[in-house]
């Protein structure tokens, strides 16, 4: 038996909960938040046997989505003392950090 990790953006955790419970799996969300954008993310965690693996990884890859937006980065110019200038900056969001644990014993009460 596995328990998959699933760290995914606010914005894909919707849809794929849903694609994931019509798919026949179980998803329990918890609420998180990135460290470097700070921004809203969810972690889900699925049990599931071996053999059903893929099928989840599969899912998660289709519908987490990574993209680009802007944010604004704040610098202070070397000459310019304590000031700080914002200036837009491209990053790449979204998409999904997954880690698969083997689980040892499972119990449901």
């Amino acid at each position: 038996m596995k328990l998959v990790y699933a760290i995914v953006s606010d914005e894909d955790s919707t849809h794929l909960i849903s694609e994931m419970n019509k798919a026949g799996h179980r998803v329990t969300k918890l609420a998180s938040s990135g460290g470097f954008l700070r921004s809203g993310n969810s972690t889900l965690m699925i049990g599931t046997d071996d053999e059903k693996l893929e099928d989840i990884l599969n899912i998660i890859r289709k519908f987490s989505s990574s993209r680009k937006v802007s944010i604004n980065a704040n610098t202070m110019p070397s000459g310019m003392g304590g000031s700080f200038i914002p200036y837009p900056v491209e990053v790449l969001v979204g998409g999904a950090t997954v880690f698969v644990v083997n689980v040892e014993h499972f119990e449901q009460v």
